[in-house]
């Protein structure tokens, strides 16, 4: 009776708490609106460049404190539970707006499954064999694609073990010991972590990309190497074309890469040009048309977003300013409009005020007079963000990303944040009040 008790008193605590934080507010340092579209602590958002609309734009979906998923309706803020936990996330299809995600057996094998945000029902897609995992869909669902390691690796050695994931932040609690034997920043431990994992990899077997067939279930290697893979994206256009990226410190790695699903035209996006340049954290564009990246010449230096157009080849260089780099950045659907979630000053920006979620409008730089040099349309268009700050992220940890991303509407920025202590997803509006 008194285990009852204190559970129920428990409880009514919790419940308290949350209904104790605001759910809107009109933050006073910028004028924007902010709306907390969750309820239950630890809800987060997805990470930034995983679909997470549906469709019609109507519905955002979000992973809950026990790592289940429900889906949060924008313009009601209905929150419908959709699958218990534990489970992982993996995308909102482009095509038919089910929820994909991977359930993992006791053995080490994985289990995808679609989910329909209407009927709440899940069906089976595929069974993948232990060692094996996916992180994408394609644009017409025929297809993910993972990765594994081709063969038993032996035990890595304690200075390339990762620790373990803390659940607040869904990031290692990264730790090291510098040779002064202080203990280093988080973002520095990450760095010398990021590294011996790095080095531990490409010593060990080959890494593979693999897509698998989701009607019939077919497997197919379409890439080896030994370096570490990840970052794993389909275009949200073209079914066929696959982008991913060579994981570690990115002053030590070409990161960004494009490779058919047949395993054809494997292309590296950046070449860096000069010591400790960096380009990372790569996105699609909504029509697939681009590529977009932080880009910093060189590290912690000079800060752009860089760009690819996939058809052309032709480059856009957008400049910001330190206190504006952000730890992801995203395109609104039209293209028209950037938003950054900013840094605190240990990351690599060494930021003084970074803490903010930033909306960005590029503008380009014009010819002087008209004039062109000849040589103009291959040469890197260049232009710079103006930016405006959303939200005051002052009171935000960010061990845990906040990962922007623009609601399909284009009228708010979402993103993940323990500004007010527990983990929630909140909503910012574009226009001001």
């Amino acid at each position: 009776m008194r285990k009852l008790l204190l559970l129920a008193v428990a409880a009514a605590q919790t419940l308290a708490a949350q209904t104790s934080l605001p759910t809107e507010w009109i933050d006073k340092d910028t004028g924007h609106r902010v709306v907390r579209l969750s309820r239950e602590d630890g809800t987060q958002s997805l990470y930034f460049h995983q679909n997470a609309y549906t469709p019609d734009g109507k519905k955002l979906i979000v992973t809950t404190g026990n790592n289940g998923i429900a889906t949060i309706n924008l313009a009601t803020r209905e929150i419908q539970p959709l699958v218990p936990g534990p489970v992982s996330v993996l995308v909102a299809g482009h095509k038919s707006g089910d929820i994909y995600y991977t359930k993992r057996g006791q053995g080490g094998e994985s289990t995808i499954f679609a989910a329909n945000v209407e009927t709440g029902k899940s069906r089976e897609v595929v069974k993948l064999p232990s060692g094996r995992s996916v992180a994408s869909l394609n644009a017409d669902e025929t297809l993910l694609l993972g990765t594994y390691v081709d063969g038993a690796a032996p035990p890595a050695p304690a200075t390339s073990r990762l620790p373990s994931v803390d659940a607040r932040f869904g990031q290692p609690d990264y730790q090291a010991v510098g040779a002064d034997g202080k203990p280093m920043t988080y973002a520095d431990a990450k760095d010398l972590r990021l590294h011996n994992t790095l080095m531990a990899t490409r010593t060990g077997p080959p890494r593979v990309l693999f897509v698998v067939n989701t009607k019939t279930g077919a497997i197919k290697d379409i890439h080896r190497e030994h370096e570490w893979l990840g970052h794993l994206q389909f275009s949200p256009a073209d079914p066929n074309l696959i982008m991913f990226c060579h994981e570690g410190t990115w002053h030590e790695v070409d990161r960004v890469w494009t490779i058919r699903t047949d395993g054809s035209d494997l292309k590296k996006i950046h070449t860096r040009t000069m010591n400790m340049e960096i380009a990372g954290h790569e996105f699609f564009s909504s029509d697939g048309a681009m590529i977009w990246y932080d880009l910093q010449t060189p590290r912690g230096v000079d800060f752009w977003l860089g760009g690819y157009n996939i058809a052309t080849a032709r480059r856009t260089w957008y400049h910001l300013d330190r206190n504006e780099w952000s730890v992801h950045f995203n395109v609104s659907r039209d293209g028209t409009l950037f938003a950054g979630d900013g840094g605190d000053s240990e990351m690599v920006a060494r930021a003084p005020d970074g803490k903010w979620i930033y909306l960005f409008r590029p503008e380009r730089v014009p010819d002087v007079a008209g004039v062109k040099a000849e040589n103009s349309a291959n040469l890197i268009d260049i232009g710079v963000f103006k930016s405006e700050r959303l939200v005051n992220m002052s009171k935000h940890d960010y061990r845990l990303e906040p990962n922007v991303t623009f609601s399909p509407d284009m009228k708010w920025i979402i993103f993940r944040s323990n500004l007010l202590g527990p983990t929630h997803v909140y909503a910012v509006e574009l226009a001001k009040h």
